[in-house]
């Protein structure tokens, strides 16, 4: 995936803010070639995230890898977990 932010940032604070993020799971050690795999989301509902890193072209832009269980992380997962946040957020809909 490629995404372009408003400002340059460093990948350490991407990390940071990936790893605290619900339903993600990151998974990057580039210096041991530990990066997400198909395989290991298998059967999970995160979405796993890796090679984190600066796009060469872009000063704003930032690439990484991203594996999940379409199956299972697809239209119907996601749509309970919109329906459980706007029941959280939004007291109108109880």
């Amino acid at each position: 995936m490629w995404l372009e932010t408003e400002k340059p940032l460093e990948v350490a604070d991407i990390r940071r803010v990936l790893a605290s993020a619900p339903g993600v799971t990151l998974v990057d050690d580039p210096q041991n070639y530990v990066y997400p795999m198909p395989l290991e989301s298998a059967d999970k509902d995160d979405v796993y995230v890796g090679r984190v890193r600066k796009d060469l072209a872009d000063d704003n832009g930032i690439t990484l890898w991203l594996t999940g269980d379409q199956i299972r992380k697809g239209a119907a997962l996601n749509a309970v977990q919109i329906a459980e946040y706007l029941l959280k957020e939004d007291k109108s809909f109880k």
